[in-house]
């Protein structure tokens, strides 16, 4: 069973929740799907930015080597050079401001100048000393066995990460005098050039000191460096080369490189944007989706809520119409101006409720004519001609000398006095559940038992005898009292077996029992008027033996009944 907090009582509040439930279902799957789009597109697209950064990053190195290799061949035409180093006393203090000078044009912070075999003979900054020189005496080696001019890599000078390249200076005759070495390090100006060009985070691990990494430059902030050289060392166990890793501002899509170096170190270049940076531009078209969403709530809301009324009101007015019709009132009508649906069920309602109207005057007209029980078996059962075999009681009564006393009377006053009488021997019958079936003149004959069965119909008719003789002594009073001639009145009582139901034509029928018991009842009747019997009641066996209390008869004797060869036991109703 539903909880009574989804029990919604209103119909327009039912309808206005489940527009807006669609509606905002649809609106938020579309919102759904569009930022997981975005978010999809977002991380294609840095992908295809990291590639092109790592292509710029290699570029960017190759096209700084070979600058400093151009650099170096422009230094191999200063005479003041080579000149130093065809002279017996060489002097370093004369060379050293020649290549400090030169740092400036070819943008090489280091600048050395070695001999073929590696020896450092000068250089423009102090701090490279012949400590220092390895990595440049490794290049010339390896130049010179490949019969190569010159000579670039990856290298660290005073734990600094370089590109170094190395170019031989000739003396006028063809002859190599000595190498220049120079280097140009990857630090923090270049990686933020990186940033600059691609828009990418850049960052330098050394791997000098593993398992742990040291940082060479970044243009990260300090707080992102753990994270990402977590990432790194992670990485250098299982490598992937592109990850995703979590930052306090949201993913950060990482590209991996190794970068091989003289010697066995390597350097891990990290090359990384935020998902929130390249999502900027499509969370100002989400956050438009979720303000124009919004807005279309609101509209639906009062469309909503406009359809709900229109809808709802007519259901309460035909609710009202309806509790009227139960309560019987069929005077009103429903008037709500509509050509839709609810106009025409509106229309109907109205003349349901005038044929409702209708049917209750005939109920009310047809209960004036035939008893209410008969009329109420008619209305409830299809009417069709026929009937069926049953056990009723019949009563039969009728003023004695009726005609005379018409005679002696105005018509107008004989009706009057009729319907006196009938109305007080009527309701009697009625009270004690008996069925008026016909008015025969001064006559009446009642049904005990049909058309709705009672086990004690026979009682009943009994009782109603007796109360209709009573109320027969009182109303003579009244009428004596009025100057008005007394009455006496015969009745007759059988119990038996007949067929009850529809009798006429298709056209007009009539509700009644026919059978032989009828006519016993009818000649009971006339018994009455016999001065042997002296009786006002004459009832059969019959409907003594079936009474369930026996009532206190007087025996009359044996009667023979016309149209019955049988004779019938009467009894006196005392």
């Amino acid at each position: 069973m539903a909880s009574p907090l989804f029990q919604f009582r209103r119909f327009s509040l039912r309808l206005l929740v489940l527009l807006l439930g669609l509606l905002g279902a649809a609106l938020t799957t579309t919102y759904v799907l569009v930022s997981r789009e975005n978010q999809r597109n977002a991380r294609e697209h840095i992908e295809r930015e990291l590639d092109r950064g790592g292509s710029f990053y290699d570029e960017a190195v190759l096209q700084r080597s070979e600058f400093l290799v151009a650099g170096a061949s422009l230094m191999t035409e200063d005479r003041t050079i080579w000149q130093a180093l065809t002279i017996e006393a060489f002097d370093q203090k004369q060379l050293t401001p020649v290549l400090q000078n030169y740092t400036k044009r070819v943008g090489a912070p280091v600048i050395a100048l070695l001999t073929s075999a590696g020896r450092l003979l000068a250089n423009s900054d102090p701090a490279t000393e012949n400590e220092n020189r390895g990595p440049f005496a490794y290049l010339i080696r390896t130049a010179t066995q490949a019969g190569r001019t010159t000579g670039h890599d990856f290298a660290y000078l005073n734990h600094e990460l370089h590109v170094l390249a190395v170019v031989p200076l000739y003396a006028p005759y063809p002859k190599i005098a000595g190498w220049f070495g120079l280097a140009f390090p990857l630090d923090q100006t270049f990686a933020q050039k990186i940033k600059s060009s691609t828009r990418l985070d850049v960052t330098f691990f050394s791997t000098e000191d593993l398992p742990h990494l040291r940082v060479l430059a970044s243009t990260l902030p300090a707080t992102d460096l753990p994270q990402t050289m977590q990432a790194a060392v992670d990485n250098m166990k299982a490598p992937e080369r592109i990850r995703t890793l979590e930052f306090a501002d949201g993913p950060h899509i990482a590209l991996f490189r190794n970068q091989e170096m003289l010697g066995d170190s390597s350097v891990v270049v990290v090359l990384q944007r935020p998902l929130a940076a390249e999502l900027a531009a499509s969370r100002d078209l989400e956050n438009y989706l979720i303000l124009v969403s919004l807005g279309a709530l609101a509209a639906a809301t009062l469309a909503a809520f406009w359809i709900a009324r229109g809808i709802s009101r007519p259901v309460q007015q035909l609710a009202a119409h309806t509790r009227h019709v139960a309560a019987g009132d069929y005077t009103r009508r429903l008037d709500l101006h509509r050509a839709d649906e609810l106009g025409q069920l509106a229309d109907s309602f109205n003349t349901m409720t005038a044929g409702l109207a209708d049917r209750d005057r005939v109920r009310d007209l047809l209960g004036k004519v035939v008893s209410p029980e008969i009329a109420a078996q008619l209305l409830r059962s299809d009417v069709m001609l026929g009937g069926e075999e049953r056990e009723v009681t019949i009563l039969f009564s009728d003023i004695r000398n009726f005609t005379a006393l018409s005679e002696r009377l105005a018509p107008a006053a004989v009706l009057t006095l009729l319907n006196r009488y009938l109305d007080h021997m009527s309701r009697i019958v009625e009270q004690h559940g008996g069925v008026i079936d016909k008015y025969i003149g001064d006559a009446i004959m009642a049904l005990f038992g049909a058309p709705v069965a009672d086990p004690d119909a026979p009682g009943r008719a009994l009782a109603a005898a007796r109360a209709m003789s009573a109320a027969l002594d009182e109303l003579n009073r009244e009428l004596v009292a009025e100057g008005r001639p007394a009455l006496e009145i015969g009745i007759g009582i059988n119990t038996a077996r007949v067929v009850a139901g529809n009798m006429g034509s298709k056209a007009r029928l009539n509700y009644t029992v026919i059978g032989d018991g009828v006519n016993v009842a009818s000649r009971l009747q006339s018994l009455t008027k016999e001065p042997a019997y002296a009786s006002r009641i004459i009832v059969s066996e019959a409907t003594v033996l079936a009474a369930h209390q026996p009532p206190p008869v007087r025996a009359l004797g044996e009667v023979t009944v016309k149209g019955k060869t049988s004779t019938v036991k009467i009894f006196a109703l005392v």
